[in-house]
């Protein structure tokens, strides 16, 4: 078993950029949508990043599985932001006063979580792992950042399948999970032992890596080279991101 990497591959424009424009600009975009408060500058956010997704040709219907995962959890925050925020009374329900500030806050984050996750998505997931690791370095990463992404990504199947063996053993021994103290026990122990061999075999790599001479440094014989298409979808997209600040900053002032 390994990851499937469903958006790495493909013949748009995006899926050609040079990988280290693609980290610059999902980094500059997600920290400025992520810090902005105004719906003139959120709401442009979350159409640039519809837009790219759809120049990028990727599969609608993949892309909405992973939004409908994400969104899942934020229906929870409103659930609960409109009641518990302090603000204008906007609607009741039964005893429960929705406020108007309540569903503004849960707004922004909606939109913020899912202009942020479109962008990673048309720009990260366009780009194999290990091609982002490599990037990474060239862009000056911490070597142990970049170390800890590709080892994780390498061996998070690893751990899955040492945890289905674990599972199947308790299952073959009769273990049925159950809302009872030896259910959460069980589990428990379940957790222990994984983290005791994931801990055993992260030594047994380190080990091995080490007596192929690794000191610490990720090497790797990629090249990247600039394009005139890279040059000018960032500078296309610095402007957006610029113009996303300026909205921002007019509306506070």
């Amino acid at each position: 078993m390994r990851i499937e990497e469903q958006f790495s591959t493909g013949e748009s424009f995006v899926h050609k950029l040079d990988p280290r424009v693609k980290i610059i600009v999902a980094i500059l975009y997600s920290i400025v949508v992520a810090v902005s408060t105004n719906f003139s500058a959120l709401l442009p956010a979350l159409g640039i990043s519809v837009s790219l997704i759809v120049l990028s040709t990727l599969s609608i219907r993949k892309v909405l599985y992973r939004l409908l995962l994400v969104n899942g959890l934020i229906i929870f925050l409103w659930v609960f932001l409109p009641f518990t925020y302090k603000g204008e009374s906007l609607f009741t329900i039964g005893p429960l006063v929705g406020t108007k500030e309540g569903v503004l806050y849960a707004s922004q984050i909606t939109v913020k979580c899912n202009a942020i996750l479109l962008v990673m998505i048309v720009l990260l997931s366009t780009t194999p792992i290990s091609t982002l690791g490599h990037a990474m370095s060239q862009l000056y990463f911490p070597d142990k950042i970049i170390h800890l992404f590709l080892f994780t990504y390498r061996y998070i199947h690893v751990i899955f399948q040492e945890y289905n063996r674990l599972i199947n053993a308790m299952r073959i021994r009769g273990f049925k999970p159950q809302t009872n103290l030896h259910t959460y026990r069980s589990y428990a122990y379940l957790v222990g032992m994984l983290l005791v061999r994931s801990y055993d075999r992260a030594e047994r790599i380190h080990n091995a890596m080490l007596c192929r001479g690794f000191h610490g440094k990720y090497y790797t014989l990629s090249r990247f080279s600039i394009k005139i298409g890279d040059i000018l979808y960032l500078s296309l997209m610095l402007s957006a991101i610029l113009g996303l600040m300026v909205l921002q900053w007019r509306v506070i002032v």
